[in-house]
């Protein structure tokens, strides 16, 4: 039997919370939520609260700091961007790639998420890729399709070793900030299609290894059910991450 995937925790802010805020979250979250090994939390605060939320979780390992987007380049004349080596840095450990806000108003690319991808774990943090599909495209039956679509080309990119190190998490767009959510079995459903989409590039045990997180609307009420499917390994929580002790619930939501 394939040994048990960590759950991982995430909260993204998203364009919430500076460092007086982002103190303020971690003093009440660690109190709420006590160390725990049998699973990872990370949060990815606002760019500028990043050197706040470090200094506030450094003596919890259990609680990472990542960034919600790099440029692929490591420095030069690129006003307003932020490199993974300086994400490094900052003390931040994992960053996002692709999320659908940054490919629906930024108009960032399959090609740009390879790339990024590639300067992520270049700089020695870890990948946190984001994949899913909009309503149109569920609807269209096209909800897996477009999910290889954006997947595939990072995973034929990857080498085994640095396959080790990429972190999925399906979000459907339909499901982000609406209040809709994916049922626990549409979830399921499309994280086993992702995982045999990882099995195809990779095998079988890299597919087996990978931790696949679910996004989209996750709240305290329907995080534990989402995560006793059996391929879903954890959630990306937006707006319910920015509270301390509802996020704290998510987190104790997880599968022991």
């Amino acid at each position: 039997m394939a040994a048990r995937r960590t759950p991982v925790l995430a909260g993204n802010w998203k364009l919430h919370h500076g460092p007086a805020a982002a103190r303020a979250f971690f003093e009440a979250f660690l109190a709420a939520y006590p160390e725990r090994a049998d699973r990872r939390v990370v949060v990815f605060p606002t760019a500028l609260a990043v050197g706040a939320a470090v200094e506030a979780t450094r003596a919890r390992a259990d609680v990472q700091i990542g960034v919600q987007n790099v440029y692929w380049e490591a420095k030069g004349a690129f006003t307003g961007e932020i490199s993974a080596p300086l994400a490094q840095e900052a003390g931040a450990t994992v960053a996002l790639v692709g999320h659908s806000e940054r490919r629906a108003l930024f108009g960032e690319t399959i090609e740009q998420t390879v790339r990024k991808v590639q300067a992520v774990l270049a700089a020695g943090l870890e990948p946190m890729l984001c994949i899913g599909e909009t309503i149109e495209e569920r609807r269209a039956g096209r909800a897996e399709a477009v999910v290889a679509e954006q997947l595939q080309p990072v995973l034929w990119a990857l080498s085994g070793e640095q396959l080790g190190r990429l972190r999925l998490a399906y979000e459907p767009v339909w499901a982000i900030g609406t209040g809709m959510t994916a049922t626990a079995e549409d979830a399921q459903q499309m994280h086993a299609a992702i995982r045999a989409l990882v099995a195809s590039a990779h095998g079988p045990e890299a597919a087996a290894a990978m931790p696949i997180l679910y996004g989209g609307s996750v709240k305290p009420e329907n995080a534990a059910e989402l995560m006793a499917q059996p391929d879903v390994d954890g959630v990306l929580v937006g707006g319910a991450s920015l509270d301390a002790g509802g996020f704290a619930r998510i987190c104790e939501a997880a599968p022991a």
